[in-house]
């Protein structure tokens, strides 16, 4: 991804994450898993959320989209199915996220939710989200709302993510992309900047330390119990 790519940033006010200043030493680009919830042509929260892919890459991240359409409903379908298993994968590859939704009827649409609700919290020894970064999107077909965002914040606690501080909330959609689908400048791609900044420092800060962050007392006193269990078996 070329700066010229990005024509509404201004490379002068822009800086760089340093990964090496953030105590990053893994190999490879954070990789980072987009979510958006429309399946519409031209889908508001989509074409953000591409923003947000751009930004991301040129920062040097590694990202993927997840394409909603065909993901079954919870209960609808097994966890074999295609699309679920796509999802998984996808998720266990990610070291952070970005969810990005529109507000319908004052709440995320369930497109959205029903991506989150297909990840599972634990599956095996494996926690597919925890300690996993998140930035948290929404758009609007009205005034700015907060509505989505704080409710994608309590889906990421409830995950065990590490949702950052800051969060991008786009009034109006429809008059802030031109025909060819980009964003327009303004107030709230600087906020798109922003997010996206952030995201990047928190997941250089956190990945590879997540296991010693989200590390649980009671979760080890359970296992410790449950290996008890298993070894002072008096039958077999």
């Amino acid at each position: 991804m070329n700066a010229s790519d990005l024509p509404n940033l201004d490379l002068n006010c822009f800086k760089q994450p340093d990964r090496v200043l953030l105590g990053d030493t893994l190999p490879h680009a954070p990789r980072i898993l987009i979510l958006y919830g429309s399946l519409r042509a031209r889908s508001f929260s989509r074409l953000a959320a591409e923003e947000a892919g751009r930004l991301l890459t040129f920062m040097g991240a590694e990202v993927k989209f997840f394409n909603p359409e065909g993901l079954p409903l919870v209960d609808e379908a097994n966890e074999q199915h295609p699309k679920v298993l796509e999802l998984r994968e996808l998720a266990d590859w990610s070291e952070g996220q970005v969810w990005s939704s529109p507000e319908r009827h004052g709440a995320m649409t369930g497109v959205m939710k029903t991506q989150i609700d297909w990840l599972p919290l634990s599956g095996g020894a494996k926690r597919p989200t925890q300690g996993k970064t998140l930035a948290v999107m929404q758009v609007c077909g009205g005034s700015q709302s907060f509505n989505v965002v704080n409710q994608l914040r309590v889906l990421g606690r409830w995950m065990r993510m590490i949702t950052i501080p800051n969060q991008s909330s786009i009034a109006k959609a429809f008059m802030e992309f031109d025909d060819n689908n980009r964003m327009k400048p303004s107030a709230y791609y600087n906020r798109l900047v922003d997010v996206m900044e952030e995201l990047m420092r928190f997941t250089f800060l956190t990945r590879g330390h997540a296991q010693h962050l989200v590390d649980r007392y009671s979760e080890r006193v359970e296992s410790a119990e449950e290996l008890s269990k298993r070894v002072n078996q008096r039958s077999i």
